[in-house]
């Protein structure tokens, strides 16, 4: 069994912005699959579970990810190299996308608590670039908090996420 988290933040405040990008294209994945997000009030998330895998976005604030992560984990008996997140990150371009299998957290909150819940950084990660902005009037916490463009989220939703999770 493997499990592939999509971080973001819960509410709909939140929906479109550049930190929910994790959130974004899981919601694409199941969207394109078919499947429909089922509530899982145990867990503190959107759950959706196929033959070999549970699929899911915590319904925490993305700095308490490890929560749902750790317990779901700990449930299904899922092992942390067993584990996809998927999450944005300022320091690639927008639309760009690396996978990586452990490293350091970049200072990114949401990676950093799965780390200390799992008590492991060996776990995948897929990383949606959101890019760094332009203008010096945004820090980096309101630009994760801003939301894409239009264009920005056509862009994002254009890819083959589906095939790039699948090789994971």
């Amino acid at each position: 069994m493997k499990l592939v988290v999509g971080l973001g933040n819960p509410g709909k405040e939140y929906v479109k912005n550049r930190h929910n990008a994790g959130s974004i294209v899981l919601d694409k994945v199941l969207q394109d699959r078919g499947l429909r997000w089922e509530e899982h009030k145990k867990f503190q998330a959107l759950i959706n579970i196929t033959e070999d895998t549970v699929y899911a976005k915590p319904l925490v604030y993305m700095n308490n990810s490890g929560v749902t992560v750790s317990s779901l984990a700990d449930f299904y008996k899922i092992d942390p190299e067993d584990i996809t997140v998927i999450h944005d990150d300022v320091d690639l371009g927008m639309g760009r996308v690396k996978k990586q299998f452990g490293g350091g957290t970049a200072g990114h909150h949401g990676v950093e608590d799965i780390k200390l819940a799992l008590g492991t950084l060996n776990f995948n990660r897929i990383r949606v670039g959101v890019g760094r902005p332009g203008e010096k009037r945004f820090d980096i916490k309101d630009w994760v908090l801003s939301d894409f463009t239009d264009e920005e989220l056509q862009e994002l939703l254009s890819k083959d996420w589906k095939q790039l999770i699948a090789s994971n």
